[in-house]
């Protein structure tokens, strides 16, 4: 049973936007803090952003700052991640991850839960 699910990828036109979101077994998302990672092909996974669980701080990779926005509705157990103004270099499979407890995390080896990712192509 997937306890993180993504949605929202697709292809869109460089410029555009896209929303992603995360859906996490309640369990999980309300004691965790959140995270959103990307993959590229022959490329290793990197950091994209994250969210704290109570205070909700957030961090960014400089590649996305100013461009991504991460957040959480506690409610829903969903992590978005909306991302405006895409580039071709913004193409990857992007992976949604959580991690027991306080704190955020910019190391994918600190998540302990991941989804299965969601595609997003970027063309001119």
């Amino acid at each position: 049973q997937a306890q993180l699910v993504e949605s929202g990828g697709g292809l869109v036109q460089a410029g555009e936007s896209l929303r992603l979101s995360c859906v996490a077994s309640e369990h999980i998302f309300s004691g965790s803090a959140t995270g959103w990672f990307r993959q590229a092909p022959g490329k290793e996974r990197e950091f994209v952003a994250t969210i704290s669980r109570i205070i909700e701080t957030t961090e960014y990779s400089d590649s996305v700052k100013g461009r991504f926005t991460i957040s959480r509705d506690n409610a829903r157990n969903t992590v978005y991640l909306q991302m405006n103004s895409l580039k071709i270099e913004d193409t990857a499979v992007y992976y949604c991850a959580a991690r027991p407890g306080g704190g955020y995390f910019l190391s994918a080896g600190d998540y302990t839960y991941w989804g299965q990712g969601t595609q997003v192509t970027v063309s001119l």
